[in-house]
């Protein structure tokens, strides 16, 4: 079953949180020095762990409810890297004047959310066929 949609988003989701976080800055500074996630042990961290629980999740294919938490789960993984972002970038004390440029870094867990959402709903309507199908029987 590996050849489900729901597998080619979890297998985007696992390429955008563990490739692309190393490609695109998270934002830079007005000196010219960019930061990306390689570069703080947070960002490291839940990215890594968002790619790596992704890439875990598409080989669960037999057990769909299973794979349906753990993409929920991955999700509040994405939200909590957002509010770091939004902390980080915006409320701490003296950074606003310091970051002079976000970076496509940030937007990077918008696109799991959304794509692991898609991969969520296709959990779902295979879940519902094979209940339908349950009843036929």
């Amino acid at each position: 079953m590996i050849q489900r949609i729901q597998t080619l988003y979890m297998l985007l989701v696992a390429a955008v949180a563990g490739g692309l976080s190393f490609v695109f800055n998270l934002y830079a500074f007005e000196d010219g020095t960019e930061i990306y996630a390689k570069d703080d042990v947070v960002y490291l961290g839940l990215f890594m762990g968002s790619a790596v629980l992704a890439f875990i999740t598409i080989f669960l294919y037999k057990n769909r409810k299973l794979q349906f938490v753990l993409n929920r789960f991955n999700i509040l993984f994405h939200l909590i890297l957002l509010g770091i972002f939004v902390y980080r970038m915006l409320n701490l004390s003296g950074e606003i004047d310091t970051i002079s440029e976000k970076g496509i870094g940030v937007v990077l867990p918008l696109i799991s959310i959304v794509l692991l959402v898609l991969a969520n709903r296709a959990i779902k309507k295979d879940e519902d066929l094979v209940k339908s199908v349950d009843r036929l029987r």
